[in-house]
């Protein structure tokens, strides 16, 4: 089976490839606006077919051993492994990022989430077995919820599917998962290696559709048990109200606007190279990409002109070549709309470098034709201002500076989101405090950005609820049965004459 083979469709569904029955639809390199691949999208019927085959396939999936669940994980690992080159290709096609972005991190990141959650699938936690009672021995079960129905993001294609698909099958449910209709091609890949690693058909089903149409479909479907989304914070309280309608249980990772605090004890030199590396991961298309840098008045102009300096030497070009750093949004639509922030900022706040779309790259090739925009920096922005408080998904850092630690934490803390945020000093009891009083569901201490899938992933407040990633994550997809026995063969209890009868 070739995993680049798309020729047959963009639905995958009881192991087979097929075309879609609605809208005809392009998948574009935003790099230069060539079609990568053209496919059909599905329609409602394509959704109940795909919910149907995992509903069919659970009963033996679930009912398998965690140890055959683990064998298959490590086989998918390795098949994995086989295909990154052709996975880091296609991935930089559909989404315009660097190769070397694809290539050593979200390719490897994905073969290791496969890995781990090999290990935790035969590791299902609960409460030892007792007589809690006294009278009776008491024991946990964790138990698959059933059909899941996951929509994924395109901004980290391939990581988002497998941070969708592994846990929830190495638990023993099985999976309808929609991708963005912009990068499904990936996720496909994802769903063919499954099957060549011997995963039963039925298992992991994709169906590429429109959010509107698919999406809404599958989140509401009444044979779907759970919904995870990944996406903005206003599609996610949608997906949350569908969701109710049928008492789904919900998983959603939502939106960030990440602080980057510095103090003033803080290594300069790695503050500075840290907020450009954690600003401009993806061009900014990450929901934990620092966002607002908060530093401390000492350092402040300090920090805005290194890291300024170092924005206006961020290579942009062709994604595919090695050298460069920074590739293209994903899309026309959305430059215009992270170009729309920058220019109404421009009214109130300083635009100290980029705030524009560049016309050539770093070996002087032409960029018109993609969706490329400058790393831009801002100053001079109030609190409460649009840049600041607004997720704006690109390559835009927004600098405020603050006088004492109370504040720093103040500001950084006041936006709706809670998804990540990084504390930058050499003084141990204020990294204790920051890590104590930063609202997000993950907080580093002098860095930004780095993920492990041993660690859980998920934010607070309107950045959502659960977690990607860990033994967290696994649990996140199984559903807790408590299992009491009578250990003392009496027909009469004691308890029974609280009902009826007398001592």
């Amino acid at each position: 089976m070739d995993l680049t083979d798309f020729g047959a469709g963009a639905q995958y569904i009881a192991g087979r490839q097929s075309r879609g029955s609605g809208d005809a639809f392009q998948v574009v390199n935003p790099a230069d606006g060539s079609v990568v691949q053209e496919i059909s999208l599905a329609s409602t019927g394509q959704v109940d077919e795909a919910v149907a085959a995992a509903r069919a396939a659970l009963p033996e999936w679930a009912g398998a051993t965690p140890g055959a669940r683990s064998e298959a994980l490590t086989r998918l690992a390795a098949v994995l492994t086989d295909a990154a080159a052709d996975l880091a290709r296609v991935e930089t096609a559909q989404t315009g990022k660097p190769i070397k972005l694809s290539t050593e991190f979200d390719v490897p990141g994905t073969i290791d989430n496969a890995a781990f959650f090999a290990g935790a699938a035969r590791n299902l936690e609960g409460k030892a077995a007792g007589e809690y009672s006294g009278d009776h021995t008491s024991y946990v079960r964790r138990e698959a919820i059933g059909v899941v129905g996951s929509i994924s993001p395109w901004n980290y294609p391939l990581q988002m599917a497998a941070w969708k698909v592994l846990p929830a099958i190495a638990a023993g449910n099985t999976i309808v998962l929609k991708p963005a209709e912009l990068t499904p091609l990936t996720s496909l890949m994802f769903a063919r290696a499954c099957t060549l690693a011997g995963i039963p058909d039925g298992v992991v089903n994709v169906v590429t559709g429109a959010g509107r149409v698919a999406g809404e479909h599958l989140v509401s479907h009444p044979d779907v048990a759970m919904v995870s989304f990944t996406g903005s914070t206003p599609v996610g309280r949608r997906v949350a109200e569908l969701a109710t309608a049928t008492v789904k249980r919900t998983h959603l990772e939502l939106g960030g606007k990440a602080p980057f605090v510095v103090f003033d004890d803080a290594d300069l030199d790695a503050a500075v190279h840290g907020a450009v590396a954690a600003s401009l991961i993806n061009s900014g298309q990450d929901c934990t990409a620092a966002t607002r840098a908060y530093v401390q008045r000492p350092l402040y102009d300090a920090f805005v002109a290194g890291v300024a300096e170092l924005y206006e030497g961020i290579r942009l070009g062709d994604p595919l070549d090695p050298r460069t750093d920074l590739g293209p949004l994903v899309s026309f639509t959305h430059r215009d709309r992270v170009a729309g922030f920058v220019e109404r900022a421009r009214g109130y706040a300083t635009v100290v470098t980029g705030g524009a779309a560049p016309a050539t790259g770093h070996d002087g090739t032409d960029l018109t034709r993609g969706a490329y925009y400058r790393p831009t920096l801002i100053t001079g922005a109030a609190q409460d201002s649009e840049v600041v408080q607004g997720e704006i998904f690109g390559p835009v850092l927004v600098v405020l500076p603050f006088d004492s630690d109370d504040e720093g934490l103040r500001l950084a803390n006041d936006t709706p989101y809670g998804l990540a945020a990084s504390a930058w000093t050499g003084n141990v009891h204020r990294s204790l405090r920051a890590t104590r009083e930063l609202a997000a569901g993950c907080v580093w201490v002098n860095d930004h950005i780095p993920i492990i899938s041993e660690m859980p992933h998920g934010g607070y407040k309107s950045s959502g609820y659960g977690k990607d990633m860990s033994q967290y994550s696994l649990d996140e997809y199984t559903q807790v049965k408590h299992v009491m026995f009578d250990t003392t063969a009496v027909a009469r209890k004691d308890w029974h004459r609280t009902v009826f009868g007398d001592r």
